[in-house]
């Protein structure tokens, strides 16, 4: 069946094989929502398809260029395991070593046997901080974010089980990049990943690319959907052990006033809030994930060692999260495929991660395929029809 007349003008390169994926790219515009969108595939660690259109804004003004930029949310978790991985590789860290004796402080509350891969795979209990932090402190201080987790007692026992540490990821493992590299963590990427794979994947940028980032819009309410976190409907004065910890995980800090606050803010596109508010686009995903879909490297640049990539595709936590109460499953710094409940397509050894809002990136070392998919346009982040319908599309045409 031919793809319907879509309203929006499609730019960029497709191979012949993959006209199906163009054809679902269209529809997502035609049928499923899209307002702003890119998706990238690489094949062999070549692009097959690199593809974008429709809009930054809302108000439909400012058309999507070739190097646009969205926040890609939690996909900086899997680009700082990337990081913390390839610091493992130049042998700085000993994933099974101590965290504290990288990290003095973090040996505070009865956590100085706790092992580094513990923060890769969300099993290090340290989701929410309980003491009141600034207002915006995510957004302005490393440091205090840093220093209240190295005082923070662990919501559970270490290693017992895992639960998502949705903005707590990034500073915990990014803290033991900064202190056994001397760099500030979003140094570090730029130097050792982005910048010798030619890419742009942010962890904070000035207003110098404010001109070329989309606006994120918030997913369209469904007034028959369950609510997607309904502890947060609970008061925190109330709220004791694991359900305050919800609600401190995404409540505590507080945002910034109104007028500095919110995902199309300055503050948040200049923070280095590393499992949060990266910024990139579906070339430069599906070019990092490519790498590690060929055995770590592309174009002559390794990214990560073989057999350091095979241990973080290999499971280190799976089953119920304690803090989504739905299954998840995880490697080091990547969100492993789970059959018949969010698959990452059809093969057992393809992984990656999801972001908010349907952004993905995915590596497939059995198809040595990684396919990437960005929009501005929030919908459902645990499976949303237009990622499905892309990565379907992919293997249907392999």
């Amino acid at each position: 069946m031919a793809a319907p007349a879509s309203p929006i003008e499609i730019h960029g390169d497709c191979d012949p094989r993959f006209a199906r994926v163009r054809d679902e790219f269209e529809r997502n515009f035609a049928e499923r929502g899209d307002l702003g969108a890119a998706v990238a595939i690489t094949i062999d660690g070549h692009s097959v398809v690199d593809l974008w259109g429709g809009w930054l804004d809302p108000a439909r003004t400012r058309p999507w260029p070739r190097d646009g930029i969205v926040c890609v949310w939690s996909i900086g978790k899997a680009v700082t395991g990337i990081a913390t991985l390839r610091a493992v590789d130049q042998g700085l860290i000993d994933l099974d070593r101590p965290v504290a004796d990288y990290w003095p402080e973090f040996a505070q509350a009865g956590k100085s046997d706790v092992p580094v891969h513990y923060l890769l795979s969300h099993r290090v209990g340290l989701p929410a901080v309980r003491k009141p932090l600034p207002p915006g402190a995510n957004l302005t201080s490393w440091e205090s974010m840093t220093s209240a987790l190295a005082e923070q007692e662990p919501w559970w026992e270490p290693g017992s089980g895992h639960g998502y540490h949705a903005n707590t990821h990034g500073f915990l493992a990014g803290e033991v990049v900064r202190r056994v590299t001397g760099r500030r963590f979003r140094d570090y990427v730029a130097e050792e990943i982005t910048g010798p794979l030619g890419i742009d994947f942010f962890f904070g940028f000035g207003p110098e690319h404010d001109a070329r980032t989309a606006e994120w819009l918030p997913a369209i309410p469904d007034p028959d959907a369950p609510p997607a976190r309904p502890w947060l409907d609970l008061d925190p004065a109330t709220a004791q052990g694991l359900d305050l910890a919800r609600i401190l995980a995404y409540r505590n800090p507080p945002p910034l006033p109104e007028g500095q606050a919110g995902t199309n803010a300055r503050a948040f596109r200049a923070a280095e809030f590393p499992s949060t508010s990266s910024h990139s686009n579906a070339r430069a995903v599906a070019r990092l994930f490519g790498a590690l879909a060929c055995g770590g490297v592309i174009d002559g640049v390794r990214v990560l060692e073989p057999a350091t990539i095979e241990r973080a595709n290999t499971i280190e936590a799976d089953g119920e999260d304690i803090m989504l109460g739905r299954p998840t499953r995880f490697g080091l710094g990547f969100q492993l495929t789970i059959p018949g409940v969010r698959p990452f397509g059809p093969n057992p050894r393809a992984f990656g991660h999801y972001g908010n809002g349907a952004v993905v990136g995915i590596a497939d070392p059995d198809a040595r395929a990684s396919i990437s998919f960005v929009c501005n346009q929030a919908g459902r982040s645990w499976r949303d029809p237009r990622n499905i319908a892309l990565i379907d599309a992919l293997y249907a045409s392999l």
